[in-house]
Parts: C-alpha cells; sequence; structure tokens
C-alpha cells in the first residue's frame, strides 16, 4: 500500500516548517542522481521509474494518517504539529511536474533520472519515497544487467525470494532483475502481478522424502512430465545424473522428455562437464543443466573460462540483495528556486568532496550517438542556450574533459512523466522496459561494459553550467 507515512520525520518537520514561514508555495528544483555507479562500473541502469510515478499518484493523506501525526510529541511533551498545518496536509494534493529518464535507460553519475519541480513543501515530502524506489529497483536492474552479460546470452533465472529484503523487497527485485535481464523468477506473485515467467524445479526436501533417490525422481516426472528439471546433487552428483537418464528414457517412452537436471554444490565447472559427457552419450543432448549456488557475475565468468557446459543460471543471494553493494548512493538534490519575478535561483550544495558537490540549475541529460554507438552525454541547464562545439567536463575531475563531435546526433533524456502531478501518456509495460534495456547496452561501447576496471563513459557538464558551477563553489555563502 502506498502512503504518504513513506518519509522520514525530518520531510514532515521540514514541511512544518515552510508552511510556518510561508514558504511553502515557493516553486523549487530537484533532481534525483547517483554519485558513483554501483559495482565498480561505469553505469547503472534506471529502474523503478513506473513504482515512483505510481505512488506519486497515489499520494494522499488519509484520515487514520492525519490521526497518527497529530498524536506526536515534542520531547517536553507539546504537540509536534499544528492542528492548522495537519489540516493543510489533509488537503494537500501534489502539484508536481515531473521530468525523468524513460525507465530502462542508461544513467551515470551526476546524471538526474528524475528531475521534480513543484512548490517545496511538495517536493520535499516525496523525497524519501522517490529514493527508496528508484535507488533499489536501478540498483538490482544494475546488477542484473551485470550477470546476464556475464552469462554471454545464456538465460539467467532469479532465484532469490527467499533471502530477499522482505516481500516488498522480494517483488520489487523480481521486477528489477527482469528488467535488467533476467528471462524468468520462482517468484510466484511477481509473476501474478508484472507478467514474469515463473521458472522452477524441486528442492533437495522431495528427495529426501523418499527412501530412495530414484523414486523420487520418478514420482516428480509422473507428476511433472513436461516440466521435469531434476535436482541431481542431494547425494551423489553423478549417480544422480545418471537416475536421471534412467528417468528421461522413461519419459521419452512415454512421449515426454526430460527438460534439464540442477547443480546446486561443488564443482560446478568439472560437474557440468561430466553431466553433459553422460547426457549427450545417452541422446539427451536437449537436456539443459541448470546450475545455481549462491552464484554471481564473477563466478558465472570464471565457470565460462573453465569451458563448464551450463546452460541456465540460477542466480538468487546474490543478486536480489545486491551482496556486494548492498545500496546504491542516490542522492535528492535542491538545485533552483523561483524568486518573485518568476526567473530561477540557482542552489548549490557545496563540499571539501568535489564528487559531492550538488549542480545546480535545471538540469536536462543530453546523450550524444554516431552510428549506433554512444559517445558521451552532456548534463546542461534548460535555461542556458547550447554551445556551438559542445565541450563536456567531468563533475568530479575539471581535468576530464570530451569534445563531442559536431555530427553527432543528441536526445533529451529526461521527458515529461508528470505535470501538475497528473500522468504523462501511458506508462510502459515490462517487456518494453526490458527491451529498452537490451537496446540500450548494444550502444554502450564495450569497454565501459567490462565488470573490471571498465572505460568511464564520458559524462559531464555543458560548458556554461561547468563555468557557473566553478563560480557558484568558489562564492557560495556559507
Amino acid at each position: 500500500m502506498n502512503s504518504p507515512l513513506q518519509t522520514d520525520l525530518y520531510q514532515l518537520t521540514m514541511a512544518a516548517a515552510y508552511w510556518r514561514a510561508g514558504k511553502h508555495e515557493q516553486r523549487s528544483v530537484f533532481h534525483l542522481f547517483f554519485r558513483k555507479a554501483p559495482f565498480k562500473g561505469s553505469f547503472a541502469i534506471a529502474a523503478g521509474i513506473q513504482p515512483a510515478i505510481e505512488w506519486l499518484q497515489d499520494f494522499k493523506f488519509s484520515a487514520d494518517e492525519i490521526s497518527y501525526l497529530g498524536q506526536l510529541r515534542t520531547a517536553n511533551g507539546q504537540l509536534l504539529f499544528e492542528p492548522e498545518f495537519l489540516k493543510y496536509l489533509t488537503d494537500l494534493e501534489l502539484d508536481l511536474d515531473v521530468h525523468g529518464m524513460p525507465e530502462g535507460s542508461l544513467a551515470f553519475p551526476h546524471e538526474p533520472i528524475l528531475r521534480i519541480e513543484g512548490p517545496i513543501l511538495h517536493a520535499q515530502l516525496v523525497e524519501t519515497a522517490l529514493l527508496n524506489l528508484v535507488n533499489f529497483s536501478t540498483l538490482i536492474a544494475t546488477k542484473a544487467a551485470r550477470i546476464c552479460s556475464a552469462a554471454e546470452g545464456d538465460p539467467v533465472l532469479e532465484f532469490g525470494y527467499r533471502r530477499a529484503q522482505g516481500p516488498d523487497g522480494g517483488l520489487l527485485a523480481s521486477r528489477s532483475a527482469y528488467i535488467g535481464g533476467c528471462v524468468g523468477t520462482s517468484n510466484v506473485l511477481a509473476g501474478q502481478k508484472y507478467g514474469i515467467p515463473v521458472k522452477g524445479t524441486h528442492a533437495h526436501s522431495w528427495i529426501m522424502s523418499f527412501d530412495d533417490e530414484l523414486e523420487a525422481f520418478q514420482t516428480y516426472a509422473n507428476a511433472m512430465p513436461d516440466n521435469s528439471t531434476l535436482l541431481v546433487d542431494t547425494y551423489d552428483t553423478l549417480a544422480g545424473v545418471e537416475k536421471a537418464i534412467t528417468v528421461g528414457k522413461e519419459l521419452r517412452n512415454n512421449g515426454h522428455e526430460l527438460s534439464g537436471i540442477r547443480l546446486d554444490s561443488g564443482d560446478l565447472a568439472w560437474l557440468s562437464q561430466e553431466a553433459r559427457k553422460r547426457l549427450d552419450a545417452a541422446g539427451f543432448d536437449q537436456v539443459k543443466i541448470v546450475a545455481s549456488n549462491d552464484l554471481d557475475e564473477e563466478i558465472i565468468e570464471t565457470l565460462k573460462q573453465q569451458g563448464a557446459k551450463i546452460d541456465i543460471w540460477g542466480v538468487g543471494t546474490n543478486l536480489v540483495t545486491a551482496a556486494d553493494q548492498p545500496a546504491l548512493g542516490g542522492v535528492y538534490k535542491l538545485a533552483a528556486l523561483q524568486e518573485t519575478d518568476a526567473s530561477w535561483s540557482p542552489r548549490i550544495k557545496r563540499s571539501e568532496q568535489a564528487a559531492k558537490s550538488s549542480i545546480p540549475g535545471r538540469l536536462q541529460v543530453l546523450r550524444y550517438e554516431e552510428d549506433g554507438t554512444y559517445l558521451g552525454d552532456a548534463i546542461i541547464d534548460i535555461d542556458d542556450p547550447l554551445p556551438d562545439l559542445m565541450e563536456i567536463t567531468s563533475p568530479d575531475n575539471s581535468l576530464q574533459q570530451k569534445t563531442i563531435p559536431q555530427n553527432a546526433i543528441s536526445k533529451e533524456l529526461l521527458q515529461p512523466l508528470m505535470v501538475s502531478g497528473e500522468v504523462q501518456g501511458t506508462l510502459p509495460d515490462l517487456d518494453t522496459i526490458r527491451a529498452r534495456v537490451a537496446d540500450e547496452l548494444t550502444k554502450l561501447p564495450k569497454s565501459s561494459q567490462r565488470l573490471k576496471k571498465p572505460h568511464i563513459y564520458p559524462a559531464g557538464l555543458a560548458p556554461s553550467l561547468n563555468q557557473r558551477r566553478t563560480e557558484m563553489l568558489t562564492n557560495v555563502k556559507s
């Protein structure tokens, strides 16, 4: 259930202070972005956009929620929120313009994934939920894309619901993993809710519930003659493979085919090679070998290098929890305020760390392309004229610059998703988003997709924006 209370308390106390100060209707611009690509890579897959828009659509304080807020008290026992402010929240309807990257787009550090414009109180109240939805989904979609890249076109199944971070986290993880390239999930609710293909075999408990492994295989195959992938490593893996072959012959005699075997432990490279030899020798070259067992992109890459004969990869814990980096450092920063004369005043956060200093203005991202390959991204202020020659400067290092060829074509990434709180157009279905990811990755140079020490894709500030930021960082008042 979506709720405005899916937020941090300080968003509400700031909202109350804006309201008390009479600043609550001042128009503002915030940007949602990340500072560093996850997993020591060069890119991320922007995800969670549709859930974020759906959350904004549902934004409305209920009577019970207002009643709860009305009971909160300060340390000395006073009411935390004035009744008049709570009445304001009761009647509040979001009036926000939201521009965002199409879900499934490639995103790079410092680029706004979302631009939120509207009354500052409104924009402040939605910060926490938007970060929660976009950060997690982007992280998992990116992890899935990396795993699928390591699998080199082999199907990857998401098997992680049982170890996901709670029911909601498991559901969003399944959605995001599918966006990132997985072909199916074990999560049946995700299948029902999102239309993701559901896949599964059986557990060791099935085998252990019988006195004989062969009997267990035969009984399961009898119940599921057209969906029999047998888990062969409960006792002795290669002996289990031989028993699976016996069941495969019985299925074939009855007009069915063994779908596959699954390896869940041991030396997956060697065992898969041995299993493949035995299956092929018995006439079961079509039977797929599925592997699981705490896989991730690095293990899959290593198994590939060792010549593993694995057809399908089942990835669970390390995918849905993003175990090597369990959070994306996405942030939400104020970038501009509208003055009484309707002009925009840029705002900046200064930091001793260059990467943590924000980018002022109302931002857009231009992505440049030539001959089907992305060349670089320019972060621009929409109120600035475009230069004749686009030279971009890294927000992290002013010495890192790139000139975009004049014949390159560009597209604006941030598209209108909501205007005055109303959704624009029809939100895309999951397969459309998933196809966008695949298309985007074909245009990203392979050097920027390496799992280790990738080439850093050029994404930087346009000249006028870089100059303004530099001047503001020098002159900003503390």
